[in-house]
This record gives structure tokens, sequence and C-alpha cells, in this order.
């Protein structure tokens, strides 16, 4: 049996949980096992899924960092065994683009395609140091005066928390859990400082994760319920530094049983790190 790379295996949760495994005279297919610690209501989460794809593409192309990540969630995964088909698109100097689908099988034995990724990988540490941006960190209050999973009945009443709540650290600002206690705001808000139950330090894989790992904005809504993902695309823009993250969701239009949430993701040295936009459907 084929081990998994270097690159795929860490001390963390999340490095194990991620890893892929290379099949034997069959180039850029993986073998992977979903892991049922990242589960979300009966489905695993979107984020966590994008970053075990996200390592097969970074073994599988010449350039190890993703750039930008766009998936499309046909059906919703399950834990258990999967199988991560990688092509190579094209390669060029400084980045290559490559696609891959996460696949499973039904009991019948019928294969079903779970994911599809179409995304650019590059090398982050040979990027500039030039920032020209108008963006500014988040207004979130310091840690301590946030609110987690242990700081009472609020966070504690998430609808439809789950499995995964035991592998992040989230502290969310008080002004966007009015949802927790009845009273969403109904700006469609979410922030919160992030981070991995584990204390593993943020990478580029990571962020694929992070920006799919808050409470969805529709429960500022006044929306419960599941929020499954259709498309997500992640642009990460440089490695972020050791520390906890910031992250910042916003929902501008819920429409026609659909809503967007763009999330912005900062490290701890005020650097924009990575930006998302993704189309959920609405809670029924």
């Amino acid at each position: 049996m084929a081990q998994a790379t270097q690159a795929t295996i860490g001390n963390s949760e999340f490095d194990r949980d991620t890893a892929v495994v290379p099949r034997p005279g069959e180039p850029g297919v993986y073998d992977a096992e979903l892991s049922a610690g990242w589960t979300i209501i009966h489905a695993v989460n979107g984020g966590y899924l994008l970053a075990v794809l996200g390592r097969a593409l970074g073994d599988a192309l010449p350039h190890a960092d993703p750039f930008s990540v766009s998936a499309h969630y046909l059906t919703a995964s399950v834990p258990g065994p999967a199988v991560i088909r990688t092509q190579t698109v094209r390669s060029g100097r400084t980045v290559s683009t490559g696609q891959a689908s996460l696949l499973q099988y039904e009991e019948d034995g019928t294969e079903v395609e779970r994911i599809r990724v179409l995304a650019t990988y590059g090398d982050l540490d040979a990027l500039t140091d030039e920032v020209r941006t108008t963006a500014l960190p988040p207004a979130i209050p310091p840690y301590e005066q946030c609110l987690g999973a242990a700081d009472g009945p609020a966070p504690a009443a998430i609808p439809g928390s789950s499995a995964i709540t035991d592998r992040l650290n989230i502290k969310l600002d008080p002004a966007t859990v009015g949802w927790a206690v009845g009273a969403p705001s109904g700006r469609g808000e979410m922030r919160g400082w992030f981070g991995l139950a584990d204390g593993r330090d943020a990478d580029a894989l990571s962020l694929l994760l992070t920006v799919d790992a808050l409470p969805p904005t529709s429960f500022e809504l006044g929306l419960k319920g599941w929020t499954p993902t259709v498309e997500l695309t992640t642009h990460v823009r440089c490695r972020p530094a050791p520390g906890p993250l910031r992250v910042a969701i916003t929902t501008r239009n819920l429409a026609g049983g659909f809503l967007e949430e763009d999330a912005e993701v900062w490290d701890s040295t005020d650097r924009l790190v990575a930006q998302s936009r993704q189309l959920a459907r609405a809670p029924r």
C-alpha cells in the first residue's frame, strides 16, 4: 500500500484527517478517509473537504500553494472512504492550474462525484512584498471578550452544532450571536477569532477550511438550519503569521432561496491573508 507523502502528514488532527495517499500505478489519483470529526449536522463540512482536495492538488501539481480554488459542491459528502482524481491542466513557471474531483461510493457500488474543483497553485514565498489596499481588519472585541462554546448557554445553543465544533477554537463577536438567544440582528454578519483546537498554526492549506468554518450568516438573518454550499471560491493572498486569525463574513442579498457569503481572513500582523465568496442555499 502506498504511503502518504511527507507533506500530507503532521502532528495535528487537521493534518491527519486531511491526509491523502497516492494510488500505486495511478498517477494523480489519491485515496482519503473523510473523518466524522468534521461533520455539521449529517454532512462533512465544505471547508474541510476543500482542504482535503487542496492537499491532493498540492501534491499533484508542480506548485504547492493554493492561490485560487473554486469548488462546486454536487452532492453532500459523508464520513468514510473517498477517491480524489486530479489532472494538471497547465503548468507554467510561476503558477500551475489543475482540477480535481472527490468521489465516494454508494452501498450498491455506484460512484458518485461529490465535489469538482478548478484551482491555480503557485509559491507564496515568491510573491512580492508590495501591498496597496483599502481593506481594513474587522473591528472585533478582544479575544477574552468574545464568546465560545464554553462561555455560557448562548454559544452552546448553535443550531446544528456537531462534531466539528470540537475541532475548532472559535470566539464570536457578541454583536453577531443574537441568533443564539432568539434575537438575530438581521444584518447578515458573522465575526470572530478562529484557530484549530489542537493549537496548530494556520497555513495556506488550513485557510481553505477557515473561510467556511464560522456559523452561517443566515443565522443572524433569523434563519436556522443547514445552509449547504453550492459554490465556493477562495483566494489565498499570503502565508499567515503564527497566532489566531480574525474572520469576518457578510451577506448582503438573500433572494430566490440562495444567499452569498463574502469572507475575509486576517492574521495576527493585520495582513489580509484570504478572501472568499460562496453561494449557498438558504435554510428551508
